[in-house]
Parts: C-alpha cells; sequence; structure tokens
C-alpha cells in the first residue's frame, strides 16, 4: 500500500477571490507558440492574464476550498527542475568570493584567520538555510523571504530588508561585469580596453535575461557544473602538490606540508586579521538564500527544497573549506601576488597553479573564473528582480514592478536591475575607484542583514505555528537544528557584525591619526547599517504597520502543505521500510 500524502494540482479555467489578492483566470502557458514560452517574440512581452496554479498542493484532500488555495500563487511561472534548483545551491554562488576574494581574506586573515571565518560563516549558513527550507517548502511564495519577514515579522523592517536586498544585487551587478573584465585582461591588457570588455558582458547577461527563468536555471546548472569539477579538481592537484609531486623546477617539487603555517604563520594580523575576514567570507557565501526565491518558481518545492538545502552543507564542507584549506598550504600569506586586488592575477587558485608550473591550468581556471562572474551577475538580475517584484506586490514599491508577462519574466523589474549595469563604466575613469566603493558600501551588510531576518522568521513562524494549535508533525520539511539553530545563527550574525563594527573603527594596521580618513575607513564598512535604519523609518512613516500577535499572523497564505499527523506519520512509517542504504542516502542528500 502506497502512503505517500495526496498531491494535486487542480486544472480549471477560472477562479475570483474577493478575499485575497488573485483575482484573475488560472492561465495556462503549454496553450502558447514554443517562442512565446521562450520570451524571444512579441508576444512573449505581453501581460499574462493570470497565476498558472501550477504548485502542488499536498494534502489536497484536507482543504475546503481548493482552487482557492492553487489560484493563491505567485504570477511567476513553475520552470525549474529539480536539477535546476540542486545545482544552483551547491554551486550557484560559488564565484569571486571564493576564487578571488580568498585572496584578500588570505592577506589579511592568514591561513587559519581565512578557515575560522569561513567555518563560522558556514555553520552559520547551514541553520539560516535549513530555516530557509522548512519554511520555503511550506510557503513558496513571491519574494520568498521578503515576504516572509512581511508576514512574521514587521512590515517596515521587511520594506527596509527587502530594498536594501535590491540595492545589494543592483550594486553588485556592475561589479561583477567590471571583475570579468578585468579577469580577462590576464591574458593582456592589450587586446581590448576594459570598456570594450565590460560591454561584451553585459550585453551577454542581458541576452541571457531574455530567457528568463529557463535561461538563468540552465546557465546556473552548467557553469554550477564546471565551477564543482575546477574546484574538486584543484583539491586533488593541490594534495598532490603540498606532499611534493608537482612537476619538476616548480615550488611544489619538493614536500612542503604546514610550512606556510609555521613561517610566515597561521595569522597575518591576530584577532583583528580575523575578525577582518568575516564580510569576505559571508560576501563568498552571498547568493545561497536564492534557493528561498527559488522555490516559488519550482512545481513541487517538497520534493526538490530538501536536496537544495542538504547540498549546502556538503558545498560548504567540501568545496568551501577543503578548498581554503588547500590554498593555505600551497600560499603564504605575505605571497605579493595577493594584494592585486580584483580579478585573476590575485587569485589564490591561479597564483598555486603558476607557481607549481603546469602549463594551462591557470587559463582553465581563468576562464571559469570569468564564467563564474557571469554567473553571478546574472543571479543578481534574478535575486533583485524577484524581491523587486514582491516589493510591488505587497505595495512597497511601484505597481509597474509586479508586472509579470506571458514568458514568466518580472519584465520592468529585469529591466530596472539590468539600469544599474552601466556603472561598471565608471571603473573605467580615474574616479571611479573612489564612486565604486560608496556603492559597494551600501550594499556591503545586506547579506547579513537577510540572513539574520530568515532566522528571526523561523523563530516567530514556530511560534506562531504553536500558538495557533499546530504540530511540528505537520511540517513536511523540518529544519535541523530547530528554532535553536535559528537562535544560534541570530547570536552568530550578530556576533560578525559587531566584529565589522570593531574592525570600521580599529582596522587591522592601526586607527590613521586624519579624522576624515577614520570616517572615511568607518563608513565604507559600515554604511548599510544607517542605511538599514533611513529604510525601516521610512517604511514605517508610510505605512503605520505594527508587528502582529502570534496568534493573528496568517499561516494559510501562500500555504501549499495542508498534511495532517496522521498523513505525515504514515508517510515516514513508509520510508523507514526502507532498505538501510537507501534511508542513509536520503538521510544524506534528499528527503
Amino acid at each position: 500500500m502506497d502512503n505517500k500524502p495526496t498531491e494535486k494540482v487542480v486544472e480549471t479555467t477560472s477562479i475570483v477571490d474577493s478575499d485575497g489578492p488573485y483575482h484573475a483566470e488560472l492561465y495556462d502557458p503549454s496553450k502558447e507558440s514554443i517562442w512565446t514560452r521562450l520570451g524571444v517574440n512579441f508576444e512573449s512581452f505581453k501581460r499574462a492574464p493570470g497565476t498558472t496554479g501550477g504548485q502542488v498542493v499536498a494534502g489536497a484532500g484536507n482543504v475546503q476550498d481548493l482552487e482557492k488555495v492553487v489560484a493563491d500563487a505567485p504570477m511567476l511561472q513553475q520552470k525549474m527542475k529539480p536539477r535546476h534548483l540542486q545545482m544552483i545551491a551547491v554551486g550557484g554562488s560559488i564565484g569571486t568570493g571564493l576564487f578571488v576574494g580568498s585572496g584578500s581574506a588570505l592577506h589579511h586573515g592568514g591561513p587559519a584567520g581565512v578557515l575560522i571565518a569561513w567555518l563560522l560563516i558556514g555553520i552559520m549558513l547551514i541553520n539560516v538555510t535549513q530555516a530557509l527550507g522548512e519554511m520555503s517548502i511550506l510557503y513558496p511564495v513571491s519574494g520568498g523571504f521578503y515576504t516572509l519577514s512581511a508576514r512574521f515579522l514587521d512590515p517596515a523592517f521587511a520594506f527596509a530588508m527587502g530594498w536594501n536586498y535590491v540595492f545589494q544585487w543592483a550594486v553588485v551587478l556592475p561589479l561583477e561585469i567590471t571583475v570579468a573584465g578585468t579577469t580577462v585582461q590576464y591574458w593582456g591588457k592589450h587586446i581590448m580596453p576594459l570598456a570594450g570588455w565590460i560591454t561584451i558582458f553585459y550585453v551577454v547577461i542581458i541576452i541571457a535575461s531574455v530567457f528568463g527563468t529557463l535561461g538563468f536555471a540552465e546557465e546556473e546548472f552548467w557553469s554550477s557544473c564546471l565551477k564543482l569539477f575546477v574546484v574538486i579538481m584543484f583539491i586533488f592537484i593541490g594534495i598532490v602538490c603540498i606532499c611534493g609531486g608537482g612537476p619538476k623546477g616548480g615550488e611544489y617539487d619538493h614536500y612542503i606540508g604546514g610550512t606556510f603555517w609555521k613561517d610566515p604563520g597561521p595569522f597575518a594580523a591576530g584577532f583583528k586579521g580575523i575578525c577582518a575576514v568575516f564580510v569576505t567570507a559571508a560576501f563568498s557565501f552571498a547568493g545561497t538564500e536564492l534557493v528561498g526565491l527559488a522555490a516559488s518558481e519550482t512545481p513541487n518545492p517538497r520534493e526538490t527544497m530538501p536536496a537544495a538545502v542538504k547540498g549546502t552543507f556538503w558545498r560548504i564542507t567540501l568545496i568551501y573549506v577543503t578548498s581554503l584549506i588547500i590554498i593555505g598550504l600551497l600560499i603564504p600569506w605575505n605571497e605579493p601576488r595577493l594584494l592585486g586586488g580584483g580579478g585573476a592575477a590575485a587569485s589564490p587558485f591561479v597564483i598555486a597553479l603558476d607557481n607549481a608550473r603546469i602549463k594551462g591550468l591557470n587559463h582553465f581556471v581563468n576562464i571559469t573564473i570569468c564564467i563564474s562572474v557571469l554567473s553571478i551577475g546574472l543571479s543578481c538580475v534574478y535575486a533583485g528582480s524577484r524581491t523587486l517584484t514582491a516589493l510591488a506586490e505587497t505595495g512597497y514599491a511601484p505597481k509597474i514592478f509586479a508586472y509579470v508577462d506571458k514568458s514568466g519574466r518580472p519584465l520592468w523589474s529585469v529591466i530596472a536591475i539590468l539600469s544599474f549595469g552601466p556603472l561598471g563604466y565608471i571603473n573605467v575613469v580615474a574616479a571611479g575607484d573612489t564612486v565604486f566603493m560608496w556603492l559597494l558600501a551600501l550594499s556591503g551588510l545586506s547579506t547579513l542583514f537577510s540572513w539574520g531576518s530568515i532566522c528571526l522568521c523561523h523563530v516567530r513562524f514556530r511560534k506562531a505555528w504553536k500558538v495557533q494549535g499546530h504540530s511540528l508533525e505537520e511540517l513536511p520539511f523540518q529544519a535541523l537544528g530547530g528554532v535553536y539553530g535559528s537562535w544560534f545563527g541570530i547570536i552568530l550574525v550578530s556576533l560578525v557584525m559587531v566584529a565589522q563594527f570593531y574592525v570600521a573603527l580599529w582596522p587591522a594596521g592601526g586607527m590613521s591619526s586624519d579624522p576624515k580618513e577614520v570616517a572615511i575607513n568607518f563608513f565604507s564598512a559600515y554604511l548599510a547599517f544607517p542605511v538599514m535604519i533611513i529604510f525601516y523609518i521610512i517604511g514605517f512613516a508610510w505605512k503605520r504597520t505594527w508587528p502582529l500577535r502570534a496568534s493573528e499572523i496568517n499561516l494559510d497564505q501562500g500555504r501549499k502543505s495542508w498534511l495532517t499527523v496522521e498523513e505525515m506519520r504514515a508517510y515516514h512509517a513508509e520510508r523507514a521500510a526502507a532498505p538501510m542504504h537507501i534511508r542513509v542516502y536520503r538521510m544524506l542528500f534528499t528527503h
């Protein structure tokens, strides 16, 4: 007997709900031409007449008004496949933070400092993704954690966090385009001026954005496969080189072991050095929370999200931590090329392969870095546009940004984020570095705000779920650490914020005697905090809303799992009867 809980998608033609936000007919994109679905003809840019109702409703037999639940869904189309979501979780955020940023982090923190910072941020992120997975499977709503923040926390805080998140990705887009240009210049600045490369990469991102969710998902899948292959290849090569198996004449033709941990040492600047690399570590993980946004564009989050959440754990433990250990053993923190700033010349991956004198691989890694940068650039468009659309849907942004076309693209939101791309050209002029520093300062801590809000949301959700008489056994997926894991995440986010404040005032190199320089250093590292407060004040003054009591929170809107305790117990009992090797595989990798 198959005890799997009931899951159903209702096919109907017209749903009208006078109480909820959805008042349109259900839209069936499959009746459109292939060119409309791909988003390459004029018809595809017309407004979608309604939601597709394409999300699976688990426990459909327990719902009184099933048509209303089906219609209470995002306008975005569910085009993502399980393989897309899993690769976005595992390899989607691997980019300049790991390939390039780890170089400057190694210089400032030393190999031990880098390891400590990445481990702490990684542990925090595991708790964040577990909490996000629990909520996103139950509520695969448009805007993901922003929408949940407005519901479970405070609309004014959600307004501040949402706009901060939009600007974070809007500003990172021109940064990534510029880094892509400087990465290509590794092969020579005479080939083409930087402005030319910026133009080429910007056009590529625009073309990929035309294909909407499917274009983003496919690009992320294949680029993530490449990034994972290169990092795993580097780990194996690094182990061989550390043991002295490198080519003759290179720096690794003899056993080096932990030589660089002894001289120049494990720490570059002691405690301050560790504090200084926390934000770099957070930046390298930025984008992991995209699985929460993507849940609204998958047909059955209950089937796909657990594997994506668990994939985050393996990426942190196997990819990031292992590769950073290898880098710390191969390159001393006082290596002068680590000071090269952005671009592949400062990438410790490229430096290590150059030192080993392994011909060709440094160019292969450089190509991968270039593709990674483009991948993160496309993620900027995806994350920024989806959050901006959710802001419009909740009344905190102009309604024009709620426009979703027949191809499933939030059209005006995508155009708004892409319009920030030309800011990359300011790096071509002499004053560009200063302007860019302040633009980045606006979004420097945004990732931490987002992660903290996800953990707070989870705490409030669990409280409301309990107060309103629900059992944890009803949840289709439970966060590994429960509410304690979310509190642990909140504490770690707070400690990182304090550490950043500390090094912003007292940098590792010492405080300057010039008050103006002290102020510039502080705000370049901490500007996002006062900006967040200003956004909150604006949001509160605009809507005058207060947080709801746990008993007043709406737990039904957008909900796609209505399973009973008995159904979940039967489901778990069936899965517990599976052979041991299947149960172990499910525990580690799926659900």
